[in-house]
């Protein structure tokens, strides 16, 4: 069973949230991604809440500026700070002690919980990234791999100030086609139903200003025609590193992020285990939730 509840945080921001399993256990937090919801981690927060599955305390944000959380209207809002030290206050209030066992995150959501697990090691056991490029080797990609440019371009797209106007208009045409353009996947979109597609619309509807202010504040978009490459940033490594023990899952028909993305992982993220999803697109969440949820069970149980 899903319950819904808002947290409000010390620092003035309130997360919607959706959670399964009793409080006092153990913290699974799940951590969505553009243009997502909370709502689809539920199969897998209803899976590790159960005794059987490690009994798990799953809880899923919507993140700043999605559904009913707090969307500050300023770009700079939107930093990646800022929406870790969300995500660190909430897991203060679910957590025992504090401390999140483990964090599960796609897209956008992998961004913020790559960098929690690297400035918040001590309170993250382990992370889980499901298509969520790292930031050292994005960076990387789009000075130098043309095609994760061309992939990358629709950046620049979502981050025009009428994209919220554009991706609204008719019903949301544009944003379905970001599911239905990516390809069939193993599964084609069957997934993809009158019942899905109304919790998408119920999360769009409230503002689509929050997403589109991740593609502005963000530096890591690829060159504009003319422009350099090394107008993208190259992050530090000791800035980006992540100690604790990692799964990534990549789904590898994934248009958008592209392969080339997995290549010295290892450099930055020591204690990596990499499974790749032959079949997928990157919306394997909905497409594959029990093999997703069969590789971080085996992940989650190894000591």
């Amino acid at each position: 069973m899903i319950e819904t509840f808002d947290a409000t945080l010390p620092h003035g921001i309130t997360l919607s949230c959706r959670a399964a399993g009793a409080r006092g256990r153990p913290l699974m937090l799940f951590l969505h991604g553009f243009p997502e919801g909370a709502f689809v981690w539920d199969a897998l927060m209803q899976h590790f809440a159960q005794p059987a599955h490690g009994g798990f305390r799953c809880v899923a944000p919507n993140l700043r500026g999605f559904e009913k959380s707090s969307a500050p209207a300023e770009v700079a809002a939107y930093k990646p700070a800022l929406m870790v030290q969300d995500i660190m206050a909430l897991a203060a209030q679910e957590g025992v002690g504090g401390q999140v066992h483990t964090l599960v995150a796609h897209d956008w959501g992998g961004a913020f919980a790559w960098a929690a697990a690297h400035a918040h090691a001590d309170r993250v056991e382990r992370l889980v990234i499901i298509n969520s490029p790292h930031p050292g080797t994005f960076a990387r990609e789009l000075r130098h791999n043309r095609a994760q440019q061309q992939a990358s371009a629709y950046m620049h797209f979502l981050a025009r100030p009428d994209a919220e106007a554009l991706l609204a208009a008719d019903d949301y045409r544009r944003l379905w086609s970001f599911f239905t353009l990516m390809g069939e996947g193993a599964a084609g979109h069957g997934w993809l139903t009158e019942a899905v597609r109304q919790q998408y619309r119920d999360v769009w509807d409230r503002g689509l200003t929050g997403g589109c202010n991740l593609y502005r504040v963000t530096p890591l978009k690829p060159p504009l025609p003319g422009q350099s490459a090394d107008a993208v940033p190259l992050p530090l490594p000791e800035r980006v590193r992540v100690e604790v023990p990692t799964l990534v899952l990549w789904a590898m028909e994934d248009k958008a992020l592209l392969p080339g993305l997995l290549d010295g992982l290892e450099d930055y993220v020591p204690r990596l285990t990499l499974q790749r999803l032959p079949g997928a697109t990157h919306w394997v969440v909905h497409e594959q939730p029990e093999a997703v949820a069969g590789r971080v069970e085996a992940f989650v149980a190894l000591e």
